[in-house]
């Protein structure tokens, strides 16, 4: 299974930084005894190696080879590669770049590798032989990608950062065979201009007969691309700490005994 991680943006929302914006320290792990920095890219890596991805593709653009320094050929039991993507051109673009590399009958998943959400083995619900979503509820549906869906999770549209008042749920990773994955390619190659977004390919897709689902068991989800996302991204992670171990709670000072 291939995991496609788009990682060429400028990071404009939260920049002036000193290295790509995906190697952003979020959270913390363990290397042996010992607690390291995590990098926000390494959420999604998790979470793709969960669902059971054998190969990582970053797509990056020129300047970021220090996403290829701190990854290098491979992380636990998947491989690692690079491709450029030498003009920020959108998600679509992005994804395409890989497309050559992978068969007809490879899974593939996607996911952005500047959020944070649960849970870590989400990707394991979306479906094996067609376009699938995984959806979270956010608060403000309308910054991000709303998918409307059917009684039966069939995907009716996807509203692209636009007022959503029938439902508060977003698309963050994504899932399809890798024939539907060149099917996509060749209608946006065929599209004039062509989509930036892929919410918007999706629904010509749809139009045309193509059909998706849309999977609602993500529980939280979080945009690191700006400072508020940064820091809501950190509270998040002592939040699940604290309920994977409550005994690390901090205890009010009036139950102190002295």
């Amino acid at each position: 299974m291939w995991g496609i991680i788009p990682a060429a943006g400028a990071g404009t929302r939260i920049q002036p930084l000193a290295f790509s914006k995906e190697l952003l320290p979020v959270g913390s792990r363990f290397d042996g005894a010992v607690e390291r920095p995590r990098a926000i890219s390494e959420h999604v890596v998790e979470r793709m190696l969960a669902a059971g991805a054998t190969k990582l593709c970053f797509v990056i653009s020129p300047g970021k080879s220090d996403i290829l320094e701190y990854y290098a050929g491979a992380i636990g039991a998947a491989r690692i590669c690079y491709v450029v993507q030498r003009q920020p051109a959108g998600l679509c673009d992005a994804i395409f770049q890989v497309a050559p590399f992978i068969a007809g009958d490879e899974p593939v998943i996607v996911g952005l590798p500047d959020t944070l959400w649960f849970p870590i083995n989400g990707l394991r619900a979306l479906e094996h032989d067609m376009l699938s979503f995984l959806l979270f509820p956010v608060e403000r549906p309308e910054l991000f990608d709303a998918v409307v869906t059917g009684s039966d999770d069939e995907v009716i549209e996807i509203r692209v950062k636009q007022p959503v008042n029938d439902g508060s749920w977003v698309w963050g990773a994504f899932k399809m065979p890798g024939h539907v994955l060149h099917e996509l390619h060749e209608l946006w190659e065929r599209r004039d201009p062509p989509d930036e977004y892929f919410g918007t390919l999706v629904n010509a897709y749809l139009a045309l007969g193509g059909r998706a689902k849309g999977i609602k068991a993500g529980e939280s989800y979080v945009d690191v691309g700006t400072f508020n996302g940064y820091r809501a991204a950190n509270v998040l992670l002592e939040e699940r700490r604290l309920l994977a171990a409550p005994e690390l709670a901090p205890v009010p000072a009036k139950l102190v005994h002295r």
